[in-house]
């Protein structure tokens, strides 16, 4: 394994940090799972029992996870609206990748409207969600092995830059390979957007089912949570390619990390204002749900604006719609926006997101911090992020990016971060 140079220090607190994340992730969510659905849905403390192997382990429910994965990996390899290519590679190659992905998710929700109309009992989803979860933690683990065997007999230059400091935990977690691919089917960029969110929407939809057989229909907070996160799931699918510029694809190689974080920690714990809404209703009011709803379209608001003005600069400075922004310019002849949403703050998206983020818990009241937690959870995941992209940008940009932040000095949110 080549070693890893002084420029790129080991993130995460190193293999220690990674080991530690490995045990403590899955274990965080199936927590999660157990506090939703239980009385008291306290997020901090022990969780209500310790499920015993065989309330956790399933073949029904494995066979069915493994049969997902198989739905969307077909889906994938249909034929695409369009192929476009990647950024450009380290032997100056760029690989070529299908969108489909919203495609995808409309044959989905065909399949499971037929499979519903069909008697499908999709309720009974609410219940499996422990051995699911355990199922996905499990072939993550397996996928991830097979991912670093694999890694061990690619060319130098399809490495990612920070998962190979040689030491094998640490490289496990991160990930060896930037692009791990068989034949037309890559890894990572199918990971990314399509088992994971779609699986994500499933579930929501899963526990509005079940409210709706339980309590005669669902209520009003359990149809703007569902409203909200299927806007977004639709959002990031309808505009795919985008994911084609971001750290993940990018910089970060495809191990364990994103591998858990794509295919268990999305579904099972994005969904978790759902599964709470589902054990304990709330009430809601029309004026207060009108508010939620301004709330959460400023969010998207800022969130789609800012990365519609990135993307479309990034494809075409001379577009008009972006032609008169300001730039900096910048050693490897790419240009810095500084005005519009990214003379704002430095990572307009992300305050999008967060505010998003406040919408989909305020339907489920105040009275518990439980439903809060992917608002905490996702502050922290952003200003982590936001420090790796900072430090990579300064390295990539020098001079100019420290124009830039002297010209935008707020990260995320104006006049406090």
């Amino acid at each position: 394994m080549a070693p890893q140079g002084p420029r790129d220090p080991l993130e995460f607190g190193g293999p220690m940090g990674a080991a530690s994340l490995m045990a403590l992730l899955p274990a965080t969510m199936l927590h999660l799972l157990l506090v939703a659905r239980s009385g008291p849905a306290r997020l901090l403390g022990p969780p209500p029992y310790l499920p015993g192997l065989g309330e956790l382990w399933s073949p029904g429910a494995l066979l069915l996870w493994l049969t997902w994965l198989g739905l969307q990996a077909a889906l994938y390899l249909l034929p695409a609206r369009k192929v476009v290519e990647g950024q450009e590679l380290k032997d100056k190659s760029r690989l070529q990748y299908p969108i489909n992905g919203f495609q995808a998710l409309v044959l989905t929700a065909l399949l499971v409207g037929l499979g519903l109309l069909a008697g499908l009992p999709l309720g009974a989803l609410s219940d499996m969600l422990l051995p699911f979860a355990f199922a996905s933690t499990l072939t993550t683990f397996i996928f991830s092995l097979l991912l670093f065997l694999k890694a061990q007999v690619a060319p130098a230059s399809a490495l990612a830059p920070g998962g190979n400091s040689g030491n094998l935990i640490y490289d496990f977690f991160l990930g060896r390979e930037l692009n791990p691919r068989i034949s037309s089917l890559d890894f990572k960029y199918f990971c990314e957007l399509r088992p994971g969110l779609m699986g994500w929407v499933l579930i929501n939809l899963a526990m509005l089912v079940q409210e709706a057989e339980l309590r005669g229909s669902p209520s009003l907070a359990m149809w703007l949570v569902n409203g909200f996160q299927l806007l977004y799931v639709g959002d990031a699918l309808w505009h795919e390619e985008a994911i084609l510029t971001t750290m993940d694809i990018t910089h970060d190689g495809f191990g364990f990390m994103l591998v858990f974080g794509d295919l268990a920690w999305v579904p099972f714990t994005y969904s978790l204002q759902a599964q709470f809404l589902l054990h304990h209703p709330q009430p809601l009011g029309l004026p207060m749900a009108s508010t939620i709803c301004l709330i959460n379209a400023v969010g998207y608001y800022i969130f789609r604006g800012a990365n519609s003005q990135k993307n479309t600069f990034r494809k075409n400075p001379s577009d008009p719609r972006v032609a008169g922004l300001e730039t900096i310019p910048t050693a490897t002849g790419r240009q810095l926006l500084v005005s519009g949403w990214w003379g704002m703050v430095r990572h307009p998206n992300y305050l999008g997101d967060l505010i998003m983020a406040l919408a989909w818990s305020l339907p489920c009241g105040t009275a518990h911090l439980l439903p809060y937690f992917y608002l905490l959870y996702f502050t922290s995941l952003l200003v982590h992020r936001e420090a790796r992209d900072e430090r990579l940008c300064r390295q990539k940009y020098g001079l100019a990016w420290q124009e830039y932040c002297r010209r935008v000095p707020y990260r995320i949110v104006p006049y406090i971060y």
